[in-house]
């Protein structure tokens, strides 16, 4: 494969950067062999030319495909190289925020410098167990591979994480540990795991520290081995450390700490037991203050030292001690500040009484006068004598800095001693991991001894990684049979002879601290003399004399030799040592120094002014104090322990974890490409890279290319062995066949190949879809063409057309002007034409008629039939819905009848009430009577207005009389003027003047009358105002009545919600509190397994020794709540057998564990108090809301009561009056039937129907009673129940009544009210008529009754007469007869009726048949039994008395019902045995049952009927230890059974059924009212009469909640290992799911392959446990539950592994799992139990993959997205989108933006931040009362069960 076949036009490459390190070009014109420059655009569109070397002719790297981008492993990258790690480490860090990558055998781990949620239990149980190449990388991935290889191939483990300060070493060991602790948890009660991880406090305590670097930097390097015995259980741990950083104590950099204890206590200075150290601010000590940095952002010290305290007392160093060390550290910080001073240039002196020196004395307990004594002075020894010497100050002051780090360090070598002291246990340990946390590679600017030694470590470990790399290469190649080449790799080991081997730079520089004179220079010459000749790796600075330069697998590094002697020797003043020593104050102190060496210099001399000196070695124990070999120097130590370092991880298989820092802000994802590439080069991951790219970097299965590649064979190439046809076509594609090989199992490819492959098939997809488009673009043109053509030949056929009926017209018209030249041959050709035309038209008219009414009435035909279809269809469905209906209703009316018999028993005495009513309406009576005074008011006025205007008519009236009378005086007056002439002059002036009065008087009547007119239409405008006012009122009132009406329904609903949210919530509490108990008896059960065990291991391991015996009270008193005196003898047997054997346990432990078991007693109690509590608590509020809405509802108006009053009068008489027909019914029947005859049935169903009619009337009454109230309360209600929710608003009525101002609105009020009165008394009376139809209706159908009683008198006298087998056929054809009459009427009336009437006739037929067959079995049984009594009194000569007959004459006489003794009536549902078989019962009942025979041939729940008779029998004599002890054997049998076979599902499920149904028995025959209403009358009669169960009761339901949560881990474990297979490996549609070209190499399992399950695996596994359960007889809402509860577990594990697994993040995978979804949905549907809420539960997992296969692009799309995924939290929807991995390069990735988008619009969501599902938790389970309709007294026991000694009773 040449170059010009990859470097071709628009292939993308990178080119060397120096920002970016790397960047990436596209080429833009083809390359060709020779060429010197490449043609490349930059992804901003900069076109440039890159100039090749001309030398070497390098062309630049080749980019990956984007498909293979955000790679879980960079080896399977197809293009190893650097700037492919670095993308593809920056891709998945910045844009995917995933911090763990592989790289081979190496987990690459980036510092988030954020906290992340991955790291919770359930992600430690998501990774337990699986492979290491199944799950996204993982710190947790890495710890599963080391358990599972030690577990399997029993060989110790490392996990060595390195790297350089601040990437995250501390944190990964961390996580390392504690996956450790969570997975194999403890092999002993000390919780070693715990201690374990509380190491890791006092380790960060006392040796990390702040840097510029990292805020918890690991200022040492260890080693944790992690013990496991046998069972792969912890079971202690050692701890070694190296190269702690001692100069820190005393000196610190800016932005820099000392160690966080120091800076703990002085934070914790003002606690009391704090005061004697005499501390205070960190600022005010010269060892906390130099940093200027003494406070570190987001940590409180103060806690910190509380957890660093509660991490001692764990680990068993008590506060005595703990003080101790507080002292030493508070004096390290007081020495700090003693202030030494010149007292002349060689003398120093301190200052008498210094506070900080008397302070140190007081707290190491030396005197003052030695301390300053010697801090000033040193003592010179010769061979003769002794000399003391004064030190000048700054050597004094180096003298007292050395004591400092002297102490500090022998203080942290104490802790860690006892560290490990605390986590030995007495277990012989059996394997280990070992977690190494050390330092990286490290350059700086200055590089001195520290840089020296730690880089010389890193030498050492990255030639043991080199080696290890290198092994599995070679053993890959051999397992699979490749040809093995040597693989070139860089060799360190002439750099690591450089340093440790003889004439090394170590062994020159320990020969230099032999030299008196020996420095620095001269020890840098001795390099240059022995190294700079003879080794390349050895070089010397250009400018200066006095540094060395070594090349490194890494990097150059130059070190100043300035301090090297000095750090190498680590001097101490002996006599200060002494001093301390000789302390006898404090003990703590002396032990310190008890075994330390002198460390005084081997030359005698001071301590000098070196530098941070850092290194510290714990010395060895063994060797003696007093030897020469406590002189060796720091480089001899270092080197000692790095050697004894490498010995142990040789003889382990390492696992590597390099943590890397992506940038030194410390900003989260930030990614700083030029120091991650150096830290990669440091680490060795580019090392790995290059070892693998050397080879055959990708490996593909035979399976997995087939897969892949198909699609570049042909047909012809494909063969039936996958294998060769694999080799077949790869020789074809690829023609060096040194590019691969072929392998037992895998294709081997050189780097790029994968590339070069995917390339070919990418170009053969594309030309694919390029002929796909061409046939389609075809295939488009051509139907296009076809219609053009088409409309063509239309266009020419109608244009064709029109001209030929042009040329017809034309030659028309032409033969028309031809035939007018004859006149006659026109006229008759005319009139021919005409006639032909006419006949034409008619035909075609009656022709076109008949088909059109052919067809009119076809379609017509079809019309109606589909009318007729569907009414007739509509009809049945209707019929069938009224059918469903009627029966609905009436259940529905029976269960409402129920509960309003209930109801009205607490409504009559409230309706009777009024005073509230009376207090609700006191104000609106007060108003009414102001309204009513106001009215009176108002018609006085009117009275007297009215009043006024009589009174002036009658004024006007009686004036007009008068004139009237003057007038007629007047006529006389006249007359008699007439009579008197001479008076006529007089009289004349007379009658002048009285016309003058007359005109006045009738001017008065006008004015009179117009002032009336003008009062009447003053009158009739106020009257019109009143009735516009009126109207007014009336529409203000209908607005108010109506917000009344609106805000009573928004009140009503309210008052709902409200109910409806605190029922939920006291619901969801309920919930809450019933799952903590559940928890909680799991956790008791737990412990009590775990002390059996215990007890079984000290049985099995040691020996019992004689002596006094002791009980365990403990265990009794653990085992009280289900252990009675019954067992204390037995109890006291166990407990000595067990005392015997565990008499070498150890105490302590005993009482921890007895601690324990009292504590989760007491908190199982409180927990179970706490949850009747909330039961109860629930209750009453549910019972306080029923009683204040029905108080609310049953207030009523005293007319309205007094109107109920009379009903129920009436309604009393009614029933007198039927009692009394009831009565009289009862002595006419007695009469009619005589003394032979009495309970006939006749006379009970007579009696049953009066009682129904009784019963259906008091009904009537109890619903007008509740729809009256409803009627006239339903506004007081509402405002009651308004005031009781909320106090501080005003009701609504006296917002309403507040409103009415006027008196015109409180009359409009009262005239409300009193309509509404008149409209209850309305529906009274409606009620009332309605009542008297119903009693009439009932009096016909009592003597209907009554002659129905006559005529079954009539025939049960006819029948008593006749012989029982015609008795019997008399009464079926009389039961028949009736049933046809009755057949006929309903017939008559209504067809319908008469239908449903046939199937109940038919029903009750067969009902009389099935009587009478079992009455024909019942005569046959009795007479054999007969035949065989007589047989045995024949033969007993006992049968010759004259009354006695003969066994043949019995059966012919008439057996009379009351004579034959039926055995069914006598036995009494019990069974009896004695004491002493006690344990025989228990033995074959429970402990030696097999289920499965059970379940198939016997009833279910066989075993729980057999117990509860044994009970009722105890019950029924009396005996209280009878039915103690029989109840406590079978509770501790079935716990034993369960133990025993507790992994064997139907054995769990067997014993579930059982128990629930021995529970119900003793709820159904307990004797309460609750219980008893299922029960028939028999069943009441075998109710317990002695004791009340009700405590054992809940012991068997405590006991039912832990073997249903047995049965649910024992599904799990089953359905585990099918989930992940099944949902997400398996394709179940083929071809669906493409693999993918990853090639990562999978480590091993330590599991063997048990095959592939499939989704039918699951589904057949799925209906065993349903066929089982139901077989065993369990209750079908148990099985419900059971069911949500798989299905929870299957759609739990399936999303977590999704989350957790980028390969299965795929379009392809969406669809696949939403068909496997579907069939489990099938599964659900087919076995009824779609309303389990099973399909709930797979929700998340649905939503998950919708989200798989929808757009991804725009903000539409995420709209959708954040609508559709409710179930599923923003964690998951981002992870999601995080891993979505397209299989084809034809799909696109999730854009960074378009994730961001989703995040900011699911911000405001208030949900968990967990990302896994929980798979431990389990829905709390109900046990729903399910009584048996099973009767006692007719269960048998056979005899399979070997219960003989059973007596039934």
């Amino acid at each position: 494969m040449a170059a010009s076949e990859l470097y071709t036009k628009c292939a993308r490459v990178w080119i060397p950067d120096a920002e970016e390190v790397w960047k990436s070009a596209e080429l833009t014109k083809d390359y060709k062999n020779g060429d010197a420059s490449l043609q490349l655009m930059l992804e901003d569109g900069t076109n440039i030319e890159h100039t090749l070397d001309p030398k070497t002719k390098n062309l630049p790297y080749l980019r990956n495909p984007d498909i293979l981008v955000g790679e879980n492993d960079l080896t399977a990258l197809s293009y190893l190289h650097e700037p492919a790690v670095l993308h593809n480490l920056k891709v998945r860090f910045v844009d995917s925020k995933l911090i763990y990558t592989y790289c081979g055998i190496v987990l690459v781990a980036i510092n988030p410098y954020e906290t992340l949620p991955i790291y919770g239990t359930d992600i430690i149980n998501a990774y337990s167990g699986q492979n290491m190449g199944d799950m996204d990388p993982h710190i947790f991935a890495v710890a599963e591979e080391a358990y599972k290889q030690m577990a399997r191939d029993e060989r110790n483990q490392s996990i060595i994480v390195s790297g350089e300060s601040g990437a995250g070493k501390t944190v990964s060991a961390k996580y390392a540990m504690r996956y450790f602790a969570t997975v194999s948890g403890s092999a002993s009660e000390a919780n070693v795991e715990e201690k374990v991880l509380a190491s890791n406090p006092i380790m960060e305590a006392i040796g990390n520290a702040k840097t510029t670097r990292n805020d918890n930097s690991s200022r040492f390097g260890k080693y944790i081995e992690i013990g496991f015995d046998t069972r792969f259980r912890i079971i202690g741990a050692n701890m070694r450390t190296y190269l702690l950083e001692k100069s820190r104590v005393v000196f610190q950099a800016d932005e820099e700490r000392n160690y966080h204890i120091f800076y703990q206590l002085c934070a914790s200075s003002h606690l009391p037991e704090f005061k004697n150290l005499k501390l205070s601010s960190a600022n005010d000590f010269l060892y906390t203050r130099q940093g200027r940095s003494p406070v570190i952002a987001g940590v409180d010290d103060t806690k910190e030292l509380s957890t660093t305290r509660n991490a001692f007392t764990l680990l068993g160093i008590n506060e005595s001690y703990q003080m101790g060390l507080f002292q030493v550290l508070a004096a390290i910080l007081h020495l700090g500040n003693v202030e030494i001073k010149d007292r002349d240039s060689d003398s120093s002196v301190i200052p008498p009484n210094n506070r900080h020196l008397t302070a140190f004395c007081e707290l190491v307990g030396v005197t003052y006068q030695d301390m300053s004594q010697w801090l000033c002075h040193r003592k010179l020894k010769t061979a003769t004598e002794t000399y003391v010497k004064p030190l000048p100050r700054l050597q004094a002051t180096n003298a007292r800095d050395a004591l400092s780090k002297h102490i500090y360090a022998k203080l942290f070598n104490w802790i860690v001693e006892h560290v490990n002291k605390a986590l030995i246990t007495n277990v012989k340990q059996h394997s280990f991991i070992g977690v190494l946390d050390i330092y990286g590679f490290e350059t700086f600017e200055i590089n001195s001894f520290e840089q020296f030694c730690i880089n010389y470590a890193n030498e050492k470990l990255q030639q043991q990684f080199n080696m290890h790399v290198f092994k599995l290469e070679q053993e890959e190649y051999m397992k699979e049979q490749i040809p093995w080449t040597l693989i070139d790799f860089y060799d360190n080991q002439p750099c690591i002879n450089l340093i440790e081997a003889k004439m090394g730079i170590l062994d020159l520089l320990d020969e230099e601290c032999k030299m008196p004179k020996g420095s620095d220079d001269s020890w840098a010459q001795k390099l240059y003399n022995t190294h700079l000749k003879t080794s390349s790796l050895f070089e010397k600075p250009r400018m200066s004399n006095r540094a060395f330069i070594i090349k490194h697998f890494a990097d150059k590094v130059e070190y100043q030799c300035d301090g090297f002697l000095e750090k190498n020797k680590d001097t101490v003043n002996e006599e200060q040592i002494n001093v301390l020593k000789a302390s006898k104050k404090f003990e703590l102190l002396v032990e310190l120094f008890h075994d330390g060496e002198k460390a005084i210099s081997p030359t005698g001399q001071v301590p000098g002014t070196g530098g941070r000196t850092r290194l510290s070695i714990k010395p060895d124990k063994s060797r003696d104090s007093k030897s020469k070999e406590h002189k060796k120097t720091v480089g001899c130590q270092f080197r000692n322990s790095l050697q004894m370092l490498m010995e142990t991880l040789n003889a382990t298989t390492p696992h590597y974890v390099r943590c890397i820092k992506p940038n030194d802000f410390k900003m989260a994802f930030t990614f700083d490409p030029k120091r991650a590439v150096q830290q990669l080069r440091a680490c060795g991951v580019l090392e790995t890279i290059r070892i693998s790219a050397a080879g055959f970097p990708s490996r593909w299965t035979y399976q997995e290319f087939f897969s892949r590649y198909r699609v570049l064979m042909k047909q012809k190439d494909v063969l039936p062995d996958k294998k060769l046809t694999c080799k077949n076509v790869l020789e074809k594609l690829v023609q060096d066949q040194d590019k691969y090989q072929f392998g037992k199992t895998k294709i081997f490819f050189r780097a790029g190949q994968v590339a070069y492959l995917e390339k070919l098939r990418a170009d053969k997809l594309r030309a694919a879809c390029i002929r796909i488009q061409k046939t389609i673009r075809c295939w488009l043109a051509r139907k296009k063409y076809l219609r053009k053509r088409s409309a063509a030949i239309t266009i020419q056929r109608f244009t064709r057309g029109y001209q030929a009926r042009c040329l017809a017209k034309f030659m028309r018209r032409t033969q028309a002007a031809t035939v007018i030249q004859k006149y006659q041959r026109m006229y008759m050709e005319k009139k021919r034409y005409r006639q032909k035309q006419a006949a034409a038209l008619a035909m075609q008219t009656i022709l076109r008629a008949y088909m059109a009414r052919q067809k009119y009435q076809a379609l017509l035909r079809e019309h109606k039939a589909v009318i007729i279809q569907r009414h007739v269809r509509g009809w049945l469905a209707r019929c069938w819905y009224k059918r469903c209906l009627v029966s609905i209703v009436v259940l529905q009316c029976s269960i409402r009848r129920m509960r309003a018999r209930r109801e009205l028993k607490k409504l009559k005495i409230e309706a009777r009430s009024v005073e509230h009513f009376k207090k609700l309406n006191k104000g609106m009576e007060n108003k009414i009577m102001q309204l009513q005074r106001r009215i009176d008011e108002q018609t006085k006025e009117n009275r007297s207005v009215n009043e006024k205007l009589v009174g002036l008519e009658n004024s006007y009236t009686a004036e007009s009389e008068r004139m009237r009378g003057e007038l007629n005086r007047l006529r006389g007056v006249e007359e008699e003027a007439k009579k008197k002439t001479n008076q006529v002059t007089s009289l004349l002036e007379e009658l002048e003047r009285l016309r003058k009065e007359l005109s006045a008087t009738q001017q008065e009547k006008k004015t009179i009358e117009d002032w009336a007119q003008t009062y009447r239409n003053e009158m009739e405008m106020m009257v019109s105002e009143l009735k516009e006012q009126n109207g007014s009122l009336k529409k203000e009132k209908d607005d108010l009545n109506r917000l009344i009406q609106e805000q009573s329904q928004q009140m009503t609903e309210k008052m709902v919600r409200s109910i409806a949210q605190e029922t939920q919530q006291l619901e969801s509490d309920l919930n809450e509190e019933r799952s903590r108990y559940q928890n909680l008896l799991t956790e008791h059960l737990r412990l009590e397994e775990k002390y059996d065990d215990l007890k079984e291991e000290m049985v099995s391991s040691n020996v019992s020794k004689p002596g006094h015996r002791r009980t365990d009270s403990t265990h009794s008193s653990n085992e009280s709540e289900y252990t009675y005196n019954s067992e204390y003898a037995e109890l006291e047997e166990g407990s000595r057998a067990a005392e015997d054997v565990t008499r070498g346990m150890d105490t302590s432990l005993t009482l921890k564990l007895q601690k324990r078991l009292t504590e989760l007693e007491q908190e199982k109690q409180s927990l179970r108090n706490e949850l009747e509590n909330k039961e109860e608590q629930f209750q009453r509020a549910r019972a306080r809301d029923d009683a204040e809405f029905k108080k609310a509802r049953g207030a009523e108006l005293e007319y309205e009561s007094l109107k109920r009053q009379e009903l129920e009068s009436e309604n009393k008489k009614l029933k007198h009056n039927l009692a009394e027909m009831r009565q009289s019914l009862l002595g006419d029947a007695a009469a009619g039937a005589g003394a032979g005859a009495p309970g006939t049935p006749a006379y009970k169903v007579l009696l049953e129907q009066l009682n129904a009619s009784c019963e259906e009337l008091d009904v009537r009454k109890e619903e007008v009673l509740i729809l009256r109230s409803q009627l006239v309360s339903q506004k007081e209600a509402m405002h009651h129940k308004d005031e009781k929710e909320t106090m501080t608003e005003p009701s609504v009525y006296a917002e309403d009544v507040s409103k009415l101002k006027d008196a015109d609105e409180l009359k409009q009020a009262c005239i409300g009210l009193k309509d509404t009165n008149r409209l209850l008394e309305h529906q009274l009376q409606t009620q009332r008529r309605t009542y008297d139809n119903e009693v009439e209706s009932l009096r016909s159908e009592l003597q209907n009754v009554k002659e129905e009683n006559n005529r079954q008198q009539q025939l049960l006298a006819q029948n008593l007469q006749l012989p029982p087998e015609a008795r019997i056929e008399a009464s079926l054809q009389h039961e028949i007869t009736r049933l046809t009459n009755e057949n006929l009427e309903l017939l008559a009336e209504d067809p319908t009726a008469s239908r449903e009437a046939r199937v109940i006739i038919l029903r009750r037929m067969v009902d009389l048949m099935e009587q009478l067959e079992k009455q024909d079995r019942t005569i046959r049984k009795l007479k054999k039994q007969l035949k065989v009594y007589s047989k045995r009194i024949g033969e007993m000569g006992a049968g010759q008395t004259e009354g006695q007959t003969s066994p043949g004459q019995m059966v012919d006489e008439p057996i009379h019902p009351v004579n034959i003794p039926r055995r069914e009536k006598d036995f009494q549902g019990m069974l009896e045995y004695k004491k002493e078989d006690e344990l025989k019962l228990v033995k074959n009942l429970i402990l030696e049952l097999k289920p499965r025979g059970v379940a198939v041939n016997l009833i279910p729940g066989l075993p729980a009927y057999i117990l509860f008779m044994c009970l009722r029998h105890a019950d029924y004599v009396n005996d209280d230890q009878k039915v103690r002890t029989l109840l406590t054997s079978t509770i501790n049998s079935i716990k034993k059974i369960l133990k025993k076979r507790g992994d064997d599902f139907e054995t769990v499920s067997f014993w579930l059924a059982n128990t629930c149904r021995f529970l119900h028995c003793l709820k159904q025959y307990s004797g309460d009212e609750a219980f008893m209403k299922h029960n028939t009358q028999r069943q009441n009669e075998h109710c317990l009469s002695n004791f009340d169960l009700a405590e054992y009761r809940q012991v068997l339901s405590d006991l039912s909640i832990q073997i249903y949560q047995q049965l649910i881990k024992c599904m799990e474990n089953i359905l585990q290992p099918m989930i992940v297979s099944g949902m997400l490996e398996h394709e179940t549609i083929q071809g669906v799911s493409g693999v993918k070209p990853t090639g990562l190499r999978k480590r091993t399992s330590s599991i063997a392959d048990e095959g592939t399950y499939t989704l039918d695996s699951i589904l057949r596994q799925l209906s065993a446990f349903h066929s089982t359960m139901c077989q065993h007889g369990t209750d079908p809402e148990l099985i419900k539950q059971v069911v949500k509860q798989q299905f929870y577990i299957i759609g739990a594990v399936t999303l977590n592994n999704l989350l957790l697994r980028k390969d299965m993040c795929s379009w392809s995978k969406g669809m696949q799992i939403r068909y496997n979804v579907s069939q489990l949905e099938e599964w659900l549907r087919d076995k009824g139990l779609m309303t389990c809420g099973a399909k709930e539960t797979l929700e998340p997992l649905i939503q998950a993959a919708q989200l798989l296969q929808v757009k991804k692009k725009t903000d539409e799309d995420a709209e959708a997205i954040c609508s559709m995924c409710l179930a599923l939290t923003t964690a998951q929807i981002v992870k999601v989108l995080n891993l979505y991995t397209p299989v084809n390069e034809f799909e696109e990735r999730v854009s960074v933006s378009f994730i961001r988008t989703i995040q900011t619009r699911l911000r405001d969501r208030c949900e968990s931040p967990q990302l896994l599902m929980d798979t431990k938790m389990i829905y709390p389970v109900t046990f729903p009362f399910s009584p048996s309709s099973l009767a006692l007294e007719t269960i048998q026991i056979p005899s399979s069960l070997n219960l003989a000694f059973l007596t039934r009773v």
